[in-house]
């Protein structure tokens, strides 16, 4: 068996997610003027990690430096609860489309899943210290290049 390097990450954020994950869901639901579900009272905390960084952190880091045979955590160090993630995009979506705003209208919570995780987050010690990587991005500006591309290629189907 050769041996290997790992990679450990928290949830990405960024263009072409799954048009069903949390993220592409709000945004969609503010262009569709549709509610919006939140499990419980929006207090389960993500630790996020923008999809280039992903990528440089395997690539530029795991790959490139990191030791055969070790496991690491590449973290976004961007923890956030979902209602603070609900209300940041409701805010860019306001500013792209005023006519709909206030979006955070569109707000619903519901019954949380059973066994639904309150927390995911990872520690990123080891990657920073290690092989000396962090993300580019932070959670602000990753969300909105993010906010931008799903807008943006909304309006590219919706035209053909």
């Amino acid at each position: 068996m050769k041996p290997a390097k790992q990679d450990v990450t928290p949830v990405t954020l960024g263009s072409y997610q799954h048009g069903e994950k949390f993220i592409p869901t709000i945004i969609r639901k503010c262009l569709e003027q549709e509610s919006i579900p939140v499990y419980g009272d929006g207090s389960n905390i993500r630790d996020w990690l923008y999809v280039q960084d992903h990528c440089s952190g395997i690539i530029d880091a795991v790959v490139r430096k990191g030791a055969l045979g070790e496991v690491y955590n590449i973290g976004g160090i961007n923890e956030w609860k979902n209602i603070d993630i609900c209300r940041l995009i409701y805010q860019l979506m306001d500013e792209r489309i005023p006519n709909h705003a206030p979006h955070d209208k569109l707000i619903t919570f519901v019954t949380d899943r059973p066994g639904h995780d309150w927390r995911y987050a990872i520690d990123a010690t080891k990657m920073n210290d290690k092989l000396n990587w962090h993300p580019a991005e932070t959670f602000e500006t990753g969300i909105r290049k993010t906010v931008d591309w799903f807008c943006d290629f909304d309006a590219a189907v919706r035209i053909q």
